[in-house]
């Protein structure tokens, strides 16, 4: 007999990622590797398994090859207490049609949810860099009686204009929620920031199931979890806030606290690796009480020779610098820096080779590229456009497998 409530985990992880190309030429957008030695995804399943809960689907539709094998090889379990952590593509089980929504990718996979029997779900998404413990909010959502619990982050009203934003009584139910609002609300308690989701919801199982069903006899709908199933369940007075300032997890700093990204541009994405890279860094990967799971890559510890050097970096296994300099930057697993290289502020993916005297500057470099010797990155923006995305924030961005001169 269950001492806790039945949870089942569903990790919505098939977005294309648009925004994130070239990153997102041949992968999807929670496959991108991140931090030296990790991938997107990782950071919302490290959140669900440390949190308690070892049920989880991960529903997939673009691209998905990489992310499922980063999921059979990094996330595998055993099973012996009924645990498991699996991928889902779309199946098609209701007619030749894909995903139409966030909605309709559960409600295609309501099997899942039959299978299961949850008293709840949690229903996450995969693109977030983040720590958060789930079982807080389970808690919150259980003791308030609601259909839905939305997690919601505090930004300043100006930046609020880029999310769907929640308003909400004293009692935390949510009375309006709006996407992407010219004139976001406060909070109760301040009126300069705004509730804006971060898209992470934790239901009452039986109530989801009905929700989904009526949505998708709705030819109006989206069929989309911000855009439709979450304002239905506030026009009903079922829908609840959980303040992300509330939760509390094990380790943490008050640096790091509320730490919460959404990396949905290369700006954005960019911006968060250099929050790795400070001697008390904004987000701190060596938590050792709430670890972000990653790739093992079975590589040697990373070596610095013939005088090469890192600074304020973050350096992945099997990397070697060899009289090159480093700064302000994070490195992946098996990179190589020749002698006389120079490279600042930049994000090198796995299997990247800097050639003799290069210098990269402010770049973000996809597995495999090569800059050939005395080859310039950054350094000359009018020319890396002819050639590269050039990011509004100036940041040049390399696909994979390029030979960079």
């Amino acid at each position: 007999m269950r001492s806790q409530p039945h949870v089942l985990g569903i990790v919505l992880a098939g977005g294309e990622g648009k925004r994130l190309y070239p990153l997102t030429m041949d992968r999807a957008k929670p496959a991108v590797p991140f931090g030296g030695a990790y991938r997107l995804i990782d950071f919302v399943l490290s959140n669900l398994v440390n949190g308690g809960y070892e049920q989880i689907c991960v529903l997939t539709q673009y691209k998905s090859h990489s992310l499922d094998k980063h999921i059979s090889q990094t996330w595998w379990s055993s099973g012996f207490h009924g645990e498991f952590i699996t991928p889902v593509p779309a199946q098609q089980r209701l007619g030749p049609r894909w995903y139409t929504g966030s909605a309709d990718a559960i409600y295609q996979s309501m099997n899942l949810i039959y299978d299961e029997e949850p008293d709840y779900i949690v229903v996450f998404g995969a693109d977030h860099v983040y720590r958060m413990d789930p079982a807080q909010m389970v808690e919150a959502h259980i003791a308030s009686g609601a259909a839905v619990t939305v997690a919601g982050i505090r930004v300043a009203r100006a930046e609020a204009v880029a999310f769907g934003c929640i308003d909400a009584d004293p009692d935390n139910k949510i009375t309006e929620f709006i996407e992407k609002p010219a004139d976001p609300p406060g909070t109760v308690d301040d009126p300069d920031v705004t509730f804006a989701s971060m898209g992470n919801y934790v239901f009452t199982a039986n109530a989801l199931v009905e929700m989904l069903k009526t949505d998708a006899a709705d030819p109006d709908s989206d069929h989309d979890m911000g855009g439709d199933i979450i304002p239905a369940f506030v026009a009903r007075g079922e829908a609840y806030v959980y303040d992300f300032n509330d939760n509390v997890v094990p380790g943490q700093t008050e640096r790091d606290r509320g730490y919460w990204r959404d990396v949905g541009t290369l700006d954005s994405f960019y911006d968060a690796h250099m929050d790795l890279v400070s001697e008390n860094p904004v987000f701190n990967l060596y938590n050792k009480r709430w670890p972000i799971r990653g790739e093992t890559s079975h590589l040697p510890p990373a070596k610095f020779v013939r005088g090469g050097t890192a600074n304020d970096s973050v350096v992945g296994a099997g990397t070697v610098i060899a009289g090159a300099t480093v700064h302000g930057s994070v490195l992946s697993n098996n990179v190589f820096i020749d002698e006389g290289a120079v490279v600042q502020g930049s994000v090198l993916m796995p299997g990247v080779r800097i050639g003799k005297n290069a210098v990269v500057r402010n770049a973000i470099l996809d597995k495999n590229v090569r800059i050939v010797d005395g080859g310039q990155l950054g350094v000359d923006l009018e020319h890396d456009r002819d050639r590269f995305v050039v990011s509004p924030g100036g940041i040049v961005t390399v696909g994979k497998n390029q030979i960079v001169d």
